[in-house]
């Protein structure tokens, strides 16, 4: 059996799609933070078959839950201090995400104006759809790859 140790203080991210860790690790930018990241793929689950775990020990606060609501809101947040579970953060999608996803329409502004911040809101919270805000391009669920 695997055994990751307990971290002191952080969060510790379970229900993770099995395979989507590397890239929350890339879109919560914790490449560019000094902490300590353990990444667990493909551990076993009984309520997914097969899931994966970030856990993160540094400042809760550098957690951009809205970028990770995005990208799968049915993740669990367990907030960690003195090495126990604190709290747990429910994710709901985000009103509106920035500089995460970015507009396909070429004629859109933001293809033109490449310093304008990609800005799209939650159009249809119920079918998961993001729309532009410049120019109302949907962002379809099957392209939902964060850059």
């Amino acid at each position: 059996m695997l055994n990751v140790g307990k971290i002191e203080e952080g969060f510790v991210l379970d229900h993770i799609k099995a395979g989507k860790s590397l890239e929350i690790y890339r879109n919560l930018q914790l490449d560019k933070l000094d902490c300590t990241v353990a990444i667990i793929k493909n551990a076993r689950s009984d309520k997914m078959g097969k899931k994966d775990i970030l856990k993160v020990e540094c400042d809760i606060d550098m957690l951009d839950l809205d970028v990770l609501a995005f990208i799968d809101h049915n993740i669990t947040v367990n907030v960690i201090k003195n090495g126990e579970i604190v709290a747990k953060k429910e994710l709901v999608l985000p009103r509106q995400i920035k500089n995460v996803i970015h507009c396909h329409n070429p004629r859109c502004i933001t293809s033109i104006e490449q310093e304008l911040p990609h800005i799209f809101f939650l159009a249809d919270p119920e079918k998961e759809i993001y729309r532009c805000k410049y120019c109302e391009e949907k962002y379809t669920p099957s392209a939902k790859k964060p850059n």
